[in-house]
């Protein structure tokens, strides 16, 4: 049904930096029997060889997560993939579809906040959106004092027509103290590209 960038999203405060896992699958399919709508994360190396795309069927084995705090999808770790149909989804018009580009390509754009409720209603069918696990330390001198929580990003072009921005990131730290992501930090991160980029 998909195919976006599985990333994870780490933040300290007003510092964040990103792992780049591969891809997340939302597939239409069965799992142990029973019919199901799910997402499943793929490597890197899978991906550059089977090349997934939305309208691809395909089955495999695969296992279920072991933490959903530190991951956007259901099942991962698949083996055995065999293609059974491929149907070429590429479009020209957002949500953008096809087969999605290498991780290094996301990282080199950068991203910009998404609104929660536009990734589900509009977003989660695009190569360029992206539902991210986040971690968040709270003290930096003691690293085991962590929060969990979703938060959804737009790696698409500026002028997407179905962008939403939604409410700015309040990161919690040390002491009851929060910092707030405002709007010159992805403008910052996003401004080597033009408005149809």
């Amino acid at each position: 049904m998909s195919v976006q960038p599985r990333i994870r999203l780490n933040r300290t405060f007003d510092e964040r930096s990103h792992n780049y896992m591969g891809y997340a699958l939302r597939l239409d399919g069965i799992v142990s029997g029973e019919k199901t709508i799910f997402w499943l994360g793929v490597g890197k190396t899978s991906h550059e060889k089977f090349q997934f795309q939305r309208g691809m069927s395909a089955e495999g084995h695969a296992h279920p997560v072991a933490d959903h705090r530190m991951e956007c999808v259901d099942y991962y770790k698949m083996s055995g993939i065999k293609i059974v149909a491929i149907n070429d989804s590429a479009r020209e018009a957002p949500p953008w579809q096809g087969i999605p580009p290498e991780l290094a390509i996301y990282r080199e754009r950068g991203h910009r906040r998404l609104s929660a409720k536009t990734y589900e209603s509009k977003c989660v069918k695009c190569i360029w959106g992206c539902k991210m696990p986040v971690v968040i330390t709270l003290d930096q001198w003691s690293r085991d004092k962590v929060k969990h929580r979703m938060e959804t990003f737009c790696y698409g072009p500026k002028s997407c027509r179905l962008y939403r921005a939604g409410a700015t990131r309040k990161v919690p730290g040390r002491n009851g103290m929060s910092w707030e992501e405002e709007d010159w930090v992805e403008e910052e991160a996003t401004a080597h590209r033009m408005l149809d980029e």
